[in-house]
């Protein structure tokens, strides 16, 4: 975003209008960004210009340097956006001139949505191939040394479903490479991100990455500062308040990160269930089909497995407290939630399958003996150490609400998406100690009274708001 005078007499607001792409130049740096207009003369002065942190970060000059201002050319690239928008299909260049546009931010968050959208009314197979391939070649590339490196990624949409912080500990324990990078929560209370920087430094650059690979053989960071896919990380931006996630974007966003983090070996979790985002088997079918086809034409070995996703896994949803079960799993405390535990081992064991020296079918149990042995944990402690401190301490929510159950009965069943919506007023991800603590899980018997689960709030506005929304409905079905 760039700021500019309205009284001042060299640029007027006829030539410049809110909203409308300027470019700004100084030498060779150069930037796109949105004008605003302003009226006080206290904020912004004559012959002055003000950039957002954003911007000014990305043109790279020191204050007060002298630079010139133009207003931008529409990317020639958006009349394949306008084709697209009438329905036809794209042609692999005209979506890679698309990528590249997005990537350089010459799009308006307005012009992104409207790619998004068309995109979401229809998109092909070759298409969503081609979209893959442009999106992981605009960023950085990973190369790591070995045939073999390995990564366990899930499709998300079930609340606490925290595998990927156990899987890659077990991995490493056991020597394979599991550069493990992830994106923070879009529509969710968490993601592995948010989560593993309760716990370490996330926000770590190529160089450190690189670093503690090499050292370590794993790493649970955040993509977007390794500018891994940097399209995605934009088209998230835009993707998250209108809620698109269609299967051909979310095909895109995966493999494009995993391409370009240099993974060659993938385990995919598809979680399948009435309130996930697969609602049907036939669902979970095409999208594997999908996933199934776009790998292969990248050379990307994948497993894809099909998962329950009828309920939250674990107790904690939000990232102080999806932390705290992952942690219980890993010390194998007895009180640590086991369905967490049981599907971590699961997809881990898939992953280790991968590994030719390992016996077929002996990857669970050999998941299982580095669980129990507190190699894992041992291992997760040295990530934690080499990744740095994380930015803050983290403490979960002190305002607590705790929603009952209505009558006595049985849980029969957990609406999954209801319970995030709840968590993410509570105030999650953004205050990482703020989500749910389930107390009863499906199948569960509870009498009038007892508690459903706890809302855990670091204001009393984000308290308010999920219990609200809890009270309307709590998203337990009791028979």
């Amino acid at each position: 975003m760039a700021f500019l005078l309205r009284a001042d007499g060299n640029y007027g607001p006829e030539q410049f209008r809110a909203l409308r792409k300027i470019e700004i130049a100084c030498g060779e740096a150069r930037i796109l960004a949105s004008l605003a207009i302003l009226d006080d003369p206290h904020l912004i002065g004559p012959d002055e210009i003000g950039l957002g942190v954003q911007a000014f970060r990305r043109l790279g000059v020191p204050e007060g340097r002298d630079v010139s201002i133009a207003q931008a050319r529409p990317p020639a690239s958006l009349d394949a956006v306008r084709r697209k928008i009438g329905g036809d299909a794209l042609l692999a260049d005209e979506i890679d001139a698309i990528i590249r546009d997005i990537a350089h931010y010459r799009y308006s968050p307005m012009e992104i949505a409207a790619f998004l959208v068309a995109c979401a009314s229809f998109m092909s197979a070759e298409e969503t191939l081609s979209l893959t391939r442009a999106m992981a070649a605009v960023g950085a590339r990973l190369e790591w040394p070995g045939a073999m490196v390995v990564d366990k990624h899930c499709i998300g949409g079930i609340p606490g479903n925290r595998t990927s912080m156990i899987v890659v500990p077990i991995a490493m324990a056991h020597g394979l490479t599991i550069p493990k990078t992830s994106s923070r929560a879009i529509t969710s209370p968490a993601g592995t991100a948010d989560t593993m920087e309760v716990l370490a430094a996330v926000d770590l650059p190529v160089e450190r990455i690189r670093a503690i690979v090499a050292r370590e053989g794993a790493v649970l960071a955040w993509g977007g500062r390794a500018n891994l896919s940097p399209a995605d990380e934009i088209l998230i931006a835009v993707e998250r308040p209108l809620r698109i996630d269609t299967f051909e974007q979310m095909v895109a966003s995966i493999l494009s990160k995993k391409l370009a983090a240099g993974s060659t070996h993938l385990v995919l979790d598809l979680p399948v269930g009435p309130t996930a985002k697969l609602r049907s088997h036939a669902e979970a079918v095409r999208l594997k089909k999908l996933f199934e086809h776009v790998a292969a034409q990248l050379g990307l070995v994948i497993d894809v497995v099909f998962t329950d996703g009828r309920q939250p896994v674990g107790r904690g949803i939000g990232p102080a407290l999806e932390a705290r079960d992952v942690m219980a799993v890993l010390r194998r405390d007895p009180a640590a939630p086991q369905d967490l535990r049981a599907h971590a081992l699961q997809l881990a064991g898939r992953v280790l399958d991968f590994d030719p020296a390992l016996p077929g079918g002996q990857g669970e149990a050999r998941a299982r003996e580095l669980l129990d042995s507190g190699a894992a944990l041992a291992a997760m402690e040295r990530l934690i150490a080499a990744q740095g401190p994380p930015p803050e301490t983290v403490q979960i929510g002190p305002l607590c609400h705790t929603v009952p159950a209505p009558a006595d009965g049985h849980v029969a069943a957990i609406d999954c998406h209801r319970l995030a919506r709840i968590a993410r007023l509570a105030g999650a991800p953004m205050d990482k100690g703020s989500g749910i603590d389930l107390a009863v899980k499906l199948g569960d018997a509870v009498r009038a009274g007892d508690p459903l689960y706890h809302v855990h709030a670091g204001t009393g506005a984000g308290l308010a708001y999920a219990c609200e929304l809890a009270a309307e409905a709590s998203g337990y079905t009791l028979t």
